[in-house]
């Protein structure tokens, strides 16, 4: 008869939560999947991603911010339940905010989910940019 180790138990156990936490954030990822508006613009998001809203409008012409942070004129507004999230674009074309500057995203979407995610329910804070 074979015994089975304490650590072959482990890994086993291990390997099934892990299955199982893959298996349950799929699951979840696809029940709190964003839903995007029927009807929007050329270019603009508005969704409702877990629970918050999203809003994305194009790069006006006037330049966002003042166009400082190598942001400019192509730089999108991006409001986070109708508060405003300061987003830059990297000159990789990239795109960081004020939520995390270390980690990068490929548009300024993924970046809003993102920044949902990390808020885990807090509410943007209006963000006091200084004159020069």
């Amino acid at each position: 008869m074979n015994k089975i180790t304490r650590r072959q138990a482990l890994g086993t156990t291990a390997g099934a939560l892990t299955v199982l936490g893959i298996a349950g954030a799929t699951a979840h990822a696809a029940a709190t999947d964003s839903r995007a508006a029927a009807t929007t613009p050329a270019g603009t998001v508005d969704e409702v991603y877990l629970g918050r809203r999203i809003q994305i409008s194009p790069a006006s012409g006037g330049g966002h911010h003042g166009g400082h942070h190598g942001g400019g004129a192509g730089t999108p507004s991006v409001r986070i339940d109708g508060r405003e999230l300061h987003v830059m674009q990297n000159a990789d074309g990239t795109w960081i905010s004020v939520v995390n500057h270390y980690e990068t995203y490929a548009d300024p979407t993924s970046l809003a989910r993102a920044a949902v995610r990390e808020l885990q329910g807090s509410q943007l804070a209006p963000m006091q940019m200084g004159g020069m």
